[in-house]
């Protein structure tokens, strides 16, 4: 079977991992929110189960991306990744608003990864 990599154009590659290993990172980070009640070692543990699949995916994603992408573009993209897959997980599997204070604050972050492209 083919890599991934050799599937997708190199510069689609990373953004795909990014958003696949941040799925992971954020209900490894936040998904034990909504069972409050199970002991706090346990959600560690869970916890840590599920970063491992993050990492088995933002590896590749910075290793891939690193041909194509600077590290710094690379971070940016994980960032704002980040934030997008965060708040679908918080209105979609936390049940919590989205208000347009929050929609503000991540253009602004948009706006300063807009400029982390730029090529001045």
């Amino acid at each position: 079977m083919p890599a991934l990599s050799s599937l997708l154009p190199p510069t689609l590659t990373p953004i795909l991992l990014l958003f696949a290993s941040n799925i992971f990172m954020t209900f490894a980070w936040y998904g034990h929110l909504k069972h409050k009640s199970s002991p706090l070692l346990l959600a560690i543990l869970v916890s840590w189960g599920i970063a491992f699949f993050e990492y088995c995916l933002a590896v590749p994603a910075n290793r891939y991306g690193s041909a194509v992408y600077s590290t710094v573009e690379l971070k940016t993209m994980q960032e704002v990744i980040t934030l997008v897959v965060f708040a679908g997980f918080s209105v979609l599997w936390l049940k919590e608003p989205f208000l347009w204070n929050h929609l503000i604050g991540f253009a602004f972050i948009a706006l300063g990864a807009f400029f982390i492209f730029q090529k001045w």
